[in-house]
């Protein structure tokens, strides 16, 4: 039997936040059963292997493994290793292809530390407004395609065509804003990864949304809101060349798979 546990990230609530479904393995299965796994469950899904604080790790969506970093996946993965297998590292450490990503433990919390990113102008095609349905103020690229508009409103009320976005370059799609409540608000999207909308808060669109943010703000501590409906605000620092996102994290279930 293997353990299998499902944990709702960036909340200490149950209903609330994003969900990922987390297995650990004493060593990889092969992609096509952690593709089942995925399917089968409905929510993307974390596999890991290793002990004593360095991990390997990788994520898969309903559709396709994830290639990149998923933040929330990660947390999911850190808050069992750290709540539920023994692990008393202060720190653990997920070596992936894109560097390191790592989950700290911090007073009632965490500190989700990923790679930080800096966009760069990014060249789209004529019709970007069409796509769009609004021409953004300056669209940039870097891990994803990221949309400036100039106004929450424009972010809220963003209802786009998801076949028109897989037009579009780079992995995925975020349109983002300046906020009232929070210094930026922000959405994401994925057709490509044979996603929709992530429905809650997407930790590594803060990779790139975080150094543009703090840049444009002069400021390095930011305050982000993403619009989803299990979206919330997170407190967001630039520490160098990395990102810090504070958050909590709580088990919604926990069983065994008959495989």
């Amino acid at each position: 039997m293997q353990q299998i546990f499902q944990i709702n990230t960036f909340t200490s609530d149950l209903f609330v936040g994003n969900s990922a479904v987390v297995c650990p393995l004493q060593e990889w299965a092969d992609a096509e059963l952690k593709q089942r796994i995925a399917s089968e469950s409905g929510h993307i899904c974390a596999f890991f292997t290793g002990n004593e604080g360095h991990y390997q790790i990788r994520w898969f969506t309903p559709r396709a493994e994830i290639q990149g970093i998923c933040g929330h996946g990660t947390l999911a993965a850190a808050f069992v290793i750290l709540n539920q297998l023994g692990d008393s590292s202060e720190e653990i450490v997920f070596h992936v292809a894109a560097g390191e990503l790592r989950v700290g433990r911090r007073n009632a919390g965490y500190v989700l530390d990923l790679p930080a990113l800096k966009p760069t102008p990014c060249p789209l095609p004529e019709q970007i407004g069409e796509i769009l349905s609004r021409k953004p103020d300056g669209p940039l690229g870097a891990l994803d395609l990221i949309a400036i508009f100039s106004a929450k409103e424009h972010v809220a009320e963003f209802r786009p065509n998801m076949k028109s976005l897989t037009d579009l370059p780079l992995r995925v799609v975020i349109v983002t804003a300046p906020g009232s409540e929070a210094d930026f608000v922000s959405r994401w999207f994925a057709p490509k990864q044979g996603e929709g909308e992530d429905t809650g808060i997407t930790g590594s669109a803060h990779c790139s949304l975080v150094p543009y943010w703090a840049n444009r703000l002069g400021k390095t501590k930011v305050r982000a809101r993403q619009l989803s409906p299990r979206g919330a605000i997170v407190d967001c620092e630039l520490k160098g060349e990395r990102v810090w996102l504070s958050c909590t994290a709580a088990k919604y279930m926990q069983g065994y798979l008959h495989l």
